[in-house]
């Protein structure tokens, strides 16, 4: 049975956000998820991710960004999200300090986290999980965004599907590539950047739900092996 617990943390000492906790029985390891720009830690993706999560013992620490929390529809400066991201690890570490600690997120999210281990505030997680990296606008092919993962120490999983306008699998590959071992691509073919699939795909959103959850629990559990030996 599923621990559910709705928390709250404060943010820079100025204000308090939303979180939730899923906690399944025989929890393997921990996930903070953040959002991505235009939707909450309630939207429909990120409530179905942890829930596949959880079926597979992955646990999970949703929060909310400032802005969302406000109801603003134009996303905080760059040092709030991150330090919001450092904030809601910090928490998920003291409510579960036994589990192996991972820093994920949806698209804006997983590049917030990945800005925040750059700047080597996240040294407690184990990895980083993205779901969607957000390379470049639509249709703006750059790789900009991508420039201080060069900085990150962690291990790097990248969620990916091959209609995702947000990323160009031809320039996020050889990006992936010049990171190293530590740094591992997984393509979710025919998905786009929300991971929906067409019908001709021949898969269901299900499927590509299982997909990533197994996935993730896979590369978790390599990586918290990893990081118990250290």
């Amino acid at each position: 049975m599923n621990d559910v617990r709705n928390l709250r943390f404060s943010v820079l000492d100025k204000e308090e956000v939303s979180a939730l906790l899923l906690l399944p029985t025989r929890a393997t390891c921990l996930l903070v998820l953040a959002h991505g720009a235009g939707a909450g830690m309630n939207h429909t993706f990120m409530s179905a991710i942890a829930n596949q999560l959880a079926d597979d013992h992955v646990a999970t620490f949703r929060y909310q960004f400032p802005y969302m929390e406000q109801r603003r529809g134009v996303p905080d400066k760059q040092p709030v999200l991150t330090a919001t991201v450092a904030a809601a690890v910090a928490t998920a570490t003291r409510l579960a300090p036994e589990l192996p600690l991972f820093a994920s997120g949806k698209s804006m999210g997983g590049r917030m986290n990945s800005l925040a281990a750059s700047e080597q505030t996240l040294e407690s997680v184990s990895g980083l999980i993205f779901f969607g990296f957000p390379l470049h606008p639509p249709k703006r092919p750059s790789i900009k965004r991508a420039q201080h993962l060069q900085l990150v120490k962690q291990p790097m999983l990248f969620l990916q599907g091959t209609r995702d306008d947000l990323a160009d699998l031809t320039l996020l590959r050889p990006i992936c590539e010049s990171l190293g071992p530590k740094t591992t691509l997984h393509i979710i073919e025919g998905a786009d950047h929300s991971f929906h699939v067409l019908k001709r795909s021949g898969k269901t959103d299900s499927q590509v739900l299982a997909e990533l959850s197994t996935t993730v629990k896979a590369w978790t559990t390599a990586h918290s092996v990893a990081q118990t030996k250290k």
